[in-house]
């Protein structure tokens, strides 16, 4: 009973991996990626949005994240429709979201050593100051929207 299931499993998992092999190969990947990551960048700018809003926009550079999704969102939606849109409009949008991304590590970092103690009192400072990590979510939103615009479109 456990060989034919195992087996089974692995027979699913390389049906799965040639299935997205060749869907990258005949560029219906490209799609899926531009949709994906506009439904992914309205979902991280709606935590941003939320998150940012509980912080009262302390900072003038909160606003950022919340102004580039709208963009990104259409580009991912024009890109999954449009060839030019995901040759032209995604990997803009998409590269300044992923910048955004990288900014927003930095400044975070900075939030969390300019709090009482600063990095001396890391084990406090981590947990309750800015997330360390939630920047990098809209690096890799940016990043699925940028390896889509490269990626070979179907014919």
């Amino acid at each position: 009973m456990r060989g034919s299931r195992a087996t089974r499993a692995a027979g699913e998992t390389v049906f799965l991996v040639d299935r997205m092999t060749h869907n990258i190969r005949t560029g219906r990947f490209e799609r899926s990626l531009s949709a994906l990551t506009a439904v992914s960048a309205l979902v991280t700018g709606a935590e941003v949005y939320f998150e940012h809003y509980r912080a009262s926009f302390g900072d003038p550079w909160m606003w950022s994240p919340v102004a580039l999704t709208p963009p990104l969102v259409a580009a991912g939606v024009g890109g999954a429709v449009s060839r030019r849109w995901a040759k032209t409009w995604l990997p803009l949008f998409a590269g300044l979201y992923f910048a955004n991304g990288v900014v927003g590590t930095y400044l975070h970092v900075r939030g969390v050593g300019r709090k009482p103690g600063g990095w001396a009192v890391a084990q406090y400072n981590v947990p309750m100051g800015p997330p360390l990590m939630a920047p990098g979510l809209m690096s890799m939103v940016g990043g699925m929207g940028l390896l889509a615009a490269i990626l070979r479109r179907e014919r």
